[in-house]
């Protein structure tokens, strides 16, 4: 059917199908929905990771380490201060935010406070910060390294500087260190007590007495019976504070401690179970 239009025509579109259901179902009353209810079905993607747009909260979580290097005079305190990100909710996160070293010792005063900035400014960067260990403990001292409290060894100031980021990265669950199975465990507990029974089995054969002249025994008497004999401190003698690694122990290249003796001609790590002949 034909029809005349007698106005000026500014505009038109086509109606499909699509459309007049459309239309349709509008005109459909339908019942209403409470809000609160239509918030509860909205998922809620409103997780906060870390950004260099976050400002500075006025109170920080922190935790200060402590560094006594034979290559300083005075002991450096490390604070490393977090933020909780995603507070009280199943998202919560505890990232470092910056990082700060005091010393007495001011001759490296210039390169701590230049690294330290950096480092809080990766910190703040967000993403994967993990990175700054590793590239930290591969820094060496030109002079020589030094053996930490325990037998650990440091090839430099900065390389012990990369272990304390990497033991409060663990602390805080950014860093997953993997644990030695009971298995792993029982087979290095084993080793060491057998180690100990041999050095406790020399020593006792060294302290065996020889037959002495006449006169000799009173002598030795009166130099000093509480003298230790030469075979008896292996057993007794520790490395570091507390750690009960034998003196004529070696470095270990597999967790840089001095815990490696050689056991049924073997090299054997009594620290990581590291063993040469696998």
């Amino acid at each position: 059917m034909a029809v005349k239009i007698d106005k000026k025509i500014k505009g038109y579109s086509v109606l499909t199908p699509e459309d007049k259901a459309r239309e349709a179902a509008a005109l459909i009353p339908t019942a209403s929905v409470p809000r609160e209810t239509v918030e509860k079905e909205v998922p809620q993607d409103n997780i906060i990771q870390m950004h260099e747009r976050i400002e500075r909260p006025e109170v920080l979580i922190g935790s200060t380490y402590k560094i006594k290097s034979p290559l300083v005079e005075h002991a450096m305190y490390v604070t490393i201060n977090d933020i909780v990100l995603n507070a009280g909710t199943e998202h919560e996160l505890r990232r470092p935010f910056e990082i700060f070293v005091n010393s007495k010792s001011m001759e490296h005063f210039q390169w701590i406070v230049a690294l330290t900035r950096i480092m809080s400014a990766v910190f703040r960067k967000g993403g994967d910060v993990t990175f700054l260990v590793d590239e930290m403990k591969a820094v060496f001292d030109p002079r020589g390294g030094y053996f930490k409290a325990g037998g650990v060894y440091m090839p430099s100031l900065v390389a012990e500087l990369g272990a304390i980021v990497e033991e409060h990265m663990k602390s805080i669950g950014l860093i997953h260190d993997p644990e030695m199975s009971a298995h792993q465990r029982a087979i290095l507990a084993e080793k060491r007590k057998q180690y100990e029974d041999r050095a406790k089995k020399n020593s006792d054969v060294s302290v065996v007495p020889s037959p002495a002249p006449a006169g000799e025994g009173a002598r030795r008497a009166d130099e000093g019976a509480s003298a230790v004999m030469p075979g008896s401190s292996e057993d007794i003698a520790v490395t570091g504070d507390g750690a009960s690694f034998p003196p004529s122990a070696t470095l270990c290249h597999k967790c840089s401690t001095k815990a490696l003796v050689i056991m049924d001609g073997c090299a054997t790590c009594l620290n990581c179970g590291y063993s040469k002949c696998g």
